[in-house]
């Protein structure tokens, strides 16, 4: 048996509790991990909501990413040993003492990272990776804009489209998040409570691209603030997935709206992410060029605290719990 966080119902982090399980066997083509520590994320939040299903076949604990150690592989996995460190991206089922994972979706810890900063990797990484540098096509010189650049998505994208010499802006809700912003890359951080960041991008011929998990009345306003041809990313939508849009300029000037879901997509494809990772992200992490911001680690049984402080938005990074500690 392991140890697990259950949601107990839909509603608030209250309705997260420590349970009992069997432990999980890892079927073809997976490994299963000891968790060390486990990442906290927005999707897990709306999971416990009762506003993010997950997938058909995937556990119904949350959990999307972690680091650990693999202690039993699969039929057919020969990329894995029992005894490798690593971080993954998970279908779900993180909150717990172990966990099965596609092969494809495990990442080595990188080189000079211990496992509580690798575990803030994958589920993040993957997420601006793809949509960024993939669904938005962000190539050196550009402008880029990423709304809550002091979220864990935030402060991922801003040094990945620093490192890959794009010009970086970033919105955030305070002086203090507006600082942190600067300090990992973005030439200019954006307070949304005293400046209009339309103005500001304008002012700079606009963006070529613009990530956003804000939704509701920002996407006309992401459209104002694209230059032409800029392409808008949608990955969230903290203030509603609806909005009445003019599509006359969008065309007139060749703008696109794209975006994604990560969870949903197939084994393959998260795994074609993985192995782009591994290839352009890794080395510039164990360069020290880009590196996880972490703001708090809390206990597993105390996930629903965790919950509590992701939703209340006072944290710059990422926010981790601790399962079993470092190996």
């Amino acid at each position: 048996m392991m140890r697990v966080i259950e949601i107990g119902r839909p509603g608030g982090p209250d309705v997260l509790t420590v349970a009992s399980r069997e432990v999980p066997k890892p079927g073809p083509g997976e490994v299963r991990i000891r968790v060390a520590f486990a990442g906290v994320n927005r999707p897990d939040a709306l999971q416990r909501a009762g506003a993010y299903a997950p997938p058909p076949g995937a556990s119904d604990l949350p959990g999307l990413e972690c680091s650990g150690i693999v202690d039993r592989i699969g039929e057919g996995v020969t990329d894995w040993s029992e005894g490798d460190r690593v971080c993954a991206l998970l279908p779900g089922g993180g909150y717990a003492q172990y966990v099965v994972t596609p092969a494809a979706h495990c990442l080595p810890v990188p080189e000079g990272l211990g496992m509580k900063e690798a575990a803030c990797l994958p589920e993040t990484f993957f997420t601006v990776w793809s949509n960024v540098f993939g669904r938005g096509r962000l190539q050196a010189g550009e402008r880029f804009l990423v709304h809550g650049g002091s979220s864990g998505i935030g402060t991922t994208a801003i040094q990945l489209a620093r490192a890959f010499g794009a010009r970086v802006f970033a919105t955030a809700g305070s002086a203090e998040k507006c600082a942190a912003c600067t300090r990992l890359g973005a030439e200019r951080a954006i307070n949304y409570r005293e400046e209009d960041f339309v103005e500001v991008l304008t002012a700079e011929g606009g963006a070529d691209v613009i990530l956003d998990m804000v939704g509701g009345d920002y996407i006309a306003r992401n459209l104002k603030a694209l230059a032409e041809d800029g392409r808008l990313v949608q990955i969230a939508f903290l203030q509603g997935p609806k909005a009445e849009l003019n599509l006359a300029p969008l065309m007139a000037r060749r703008q696109t709206i794209t975006g994604s879901t990560l969870r949903p997509q197939s084994v393959l494809a998260k795994a074609r992410i993985a192995e782009d990772l591994a290839r352009e992200v890794w080395p510039l992490i164990a360069a020290g060029r880009v590196a996880p911001v972490m703001f708090r680690t809390f206990p597993l049984a105390e996930a629903a605290a965790a919950h509590a402080l992701m939703e209340s938005s006072e944290h710059i990074g990422k926010i981790v719990l601790e399962v079993g500690g470092e190996a």
